[in-house]
């Protein structure tokens, strides 16, 4: 990137039905010092800019470097939607429009093209109507890039890892393996350290089970799985607190002991989290080969076409990309 130049971000506007054309819109109008590239169907944020009552500028990109820009502008780079968005309502024939725009993204920060990736919610239940099995931006992100993937939520107070994502609950308690928790805890302490600056990062494990299984009563998995796995790491270094009951986890004094949490699945640790700071609760992808944050929540479909979706959360994680990209190259500098 050219000195001086604004770092180029993707913006993926997710589901075409949802609220995601419409943040963009906002996200637009911010000053936010950052090339954001759409990449979505132009004509889809001209009629999500008109929804929202304001006007945008739309440019095509070249890929050239600009050193600044106005709010109220946006350069696209077009994806075009195989049927004509209902707010409210997705359609399944544009679940290759979505998953396009989630290539184009990851495809071009490998090449060099963007910094990072900014996402806008999707729906995943449409994708897979389509007949396309499909998990979450987190299990695509990590198949393009044959990465091995951690997914993060992140607020200015608070960041909770998750060992297993977009599972049923039946079976997560199969899916906490020895192995499989290890490499879910080295991945949390390579980027806490690499992109959130801690040199030696301290993490909180939550056990699986009420209590932590309170020695064996409630359940085995933290003396037959976790403690060894523990163990070991921290014999390797790491500084792991835990297995916690994850019910006193997150009480003030327990907060001052660690800088993250990995939590076992995912409505372990989350409802906390966007309780206390929904509005300002980033989802991040660790483990990828570039910067990837999102929204932490969904399409909205009841709010979608009404201009009325806060887009707090999506230029949170704009902001948060922003933040990571400064970090990263102030540390390729350095070295």
């Amino acid at each position: 990137m050219n000195a001086g130049a604004l770092p180029r971000l993707a913006v993926t506007a997710g589901e075409p039905a949802g609220i995601g054309p419409e943040l963009l819109i906002r996200l637009a109008a911010t000053s936010l010092a950052a090339n954001f590239v759409a990449i979505t169907d132009r004509a889809l944020l001209e009629r999500a800019a008109k929804r929202c009552g304001t006007t945008i500028e739309l440019i095509d990109d070249d890929g050239s470097a600009i050193t600044e820009r106005r709010p109220g502008t946006l350069r696209v780079l077009h994806v075009p939607l195989a049927a004509l968005e209902q707010p409210g309502r997705p359609d399944p024939a544009n679940a290759r429009h979505v998953l396009t725009t989630l290539a184009e993204a990851a495809d071009g920060c490998m090449s060099g093209r963007y910094q990072a990736i900014v996402t806008a919610p999707l729906q995943k239940s449409s994708i897979n109507d389509s007949g396309i099995r499909f998990s979450g931006h987190t299990e695509f992100f990590a198949e393009r890039s044959r990465s091995d993937v951690v997914m993060m939520l992140a607020s200015p107070e608070l960041r909770v890892a998750l060992a297993t994502t977009h599972l049923p609950l039946s079976a997560v308690p199969a899916a906490i393996t020895a192995e499989a928790l290890t490499r879910t805890l080295r991945i949390v302490h390579a980027e806490l350290r690499d992109k959130f600056g801690y040199a030696e990062p301290r993490i909180a494990v939550l056990g699986l089970n009420p209590h932590a299984g309170e020695d064996g009563h409630l359940g085995r998995e933290e003396i037959d799985v976790m403690i060894p796995a523990l163990d070991a790491l921290r014999s390797a270094g790491l500084q792991l607190i835990g297995p916690l009951p994850a019910d006193t986890a997150f009480v003030p004094a327990q907060r001052e002991r660690y800088d993250a949490v990995v939590a076992m699945y995912h409505d372990q640790a989350l409802p906390v989290l966007k309780s206390e700071a929904f509005d300002r609760t980033v989802n991040l992808t660790l483990g990828l080969p570039f910067i990837r944050t999102s929204v932490d929540h969904g399409t909205a479909l009841d709010l979608a076409g009404s201009g009325r979706a806060d887009p707090s959360s999506l230029i949170a994680a704009a902001r948060m990309a922003l933040e990571l990209v400064a970090r990263r190259n102030a540390s390729v500098q350095r070295a």
